[in-house]
């Protein structure tokens, strides 16, 4: 009689440990993490889900990470929040009683949420046939985009070109008079600047990469196209439109350095931006809005050439900035 009620209160104490232990399980996967952080370090982790299922581990941790943690701006939109991070945690399988236990009533079975994989960084190991043909991609998805009013207005838009394997990128703000003609970037009184800038560093203008924040010519008065001084700096919203191509375009490339031309793409590029005088004569670690790169990417912000044009006394400050990318890259100036 005893040991039938030993039995009856052991069987009781499992059912209450398992449904407590349901319980708080509930409760912990109904509380998201902060996103795009570990509820255990605190600190921001982009690797993708790993799952161990094996039931000879002691104790089994899973985590589902979210896509990349900042959505992709678009005019118009309203920013949705990220998603959740979940981390759960079970705990070690509790001793086997060492006599069977007959439980009369089965225990509900709870399920943690599942979410998607995280997605893989855009723009790992890819080969130069790869490239060409993601860029060559892109280019088109471009030159037929009307995201934003720009599209309406130009005569060609301009992707960028160069190498598709080049270290060092340059990064202008938007196209103008004759770029939107020919649809080529920096082809103009600044682009001829731009040209010997590169040389000067003992590189050739096929050797880099050359794009613009904003793929399409931002007019003053857009209704008269063939006006020369039509040119203006692209807009927030703009901006935010082509944003993404040109994060692809860096994430495909995957140059070393990245050298903002101009106060306009210095500040859509560099996080918490001021001014180009307080950017200038400083590295900082490229982050990107829609895509997340497989290795660090350094940024540089320098003068644009069209504002060396006007302003001739700068370009020894520009040529101290192209002196720093250069010490990093090895480089070393031709011989006169």
């Amino acid at each position: 009689m005893a040991d039938k009620s030993v039995r009856v209160l052991a069987a009781e104490l499992k059912n209450f440990l398992s449904a407590h232990e349901e319980e708080d399980f509930v409760s912990a996967a109904a509380q998201p993490a902060a996103a795009g952080f570990s509820r255990v370090t605190g600190q921001e982790d982009n690797t993708p889900a790993q799952s161990q299922t094996s039931p000879a581990a002691p104790v089994l941790h899973q985590e589902v990470s979210p896509s990349p943690k900042r959505p992709s701006r678009q005019m118009g939109e309203v920013s949705q929040p990220p998603q959740d991070t979940l981390t759960v945690f079970f705990g070690q399988a509790a001793p086997q009683h060492p006599q069977p236990i007959t439980v009369e009533k089965p225990q509900p079975v709870v399920s943690a949420p599942v979410c998607p994989p995280a997605q893989a960084p855009v723009g790992g190991v890819m080969t130069t046939e790869e490239k060409t043909a993601a860029l060559a991609e892109l280019a088109d998805t471009i030159k037929n985009c009307s995201r934003c009013p720009l599209g309406d207005t130009r005569l060609n838009a301009v992707p960028g070109e160069g190498n598709v394997n080049a270290r060092l990128m340059f990064v202008g703000e938007g196209p103008g008079y004759d770029e939107d003609r020919q649809g080529r970037p920096f082809v103009g009184r600044a682009g001829q600047l731009l040209d010997k800038m590169i040389a000067a560093m003992g590189l050739k203008r096929e050797e880099v990469f050359i794009a613009n924040i904003a793929k399409c010519h931002p007019m003053v008065d857009p209704q008269h196209p063939e006006k020369h001084g039509n040119d203006r700096a692209p807009n927030a919203q703009e901006i935010a439109c082509c944003r993404k191509y040109l994060e692809k375009q860096i994430s495909i490339i995957m140059p070393e350095i990245v050298v903002a031309l101009g106060g306009v793409s210095a500040k859509a590029l560099i996080a918490d931006a001021k001014s180009l005088g307080a950017l200038r004569g400083k590295f900082y670690t490229l982050s990107l809005d829609n895509v997340s790169l497989p290795r660090p990417v350094k940024i540089l912000a320098t003068f644009h050439p069209a504002a060396l044009l006007r302003n001739p006394g700068w370009k020894k400050d520009a040529w101290a900035d192209l002196q720093m990318v250069m010490a990093h890259m090895g480089l070393k100036a031709p011989s006169k």
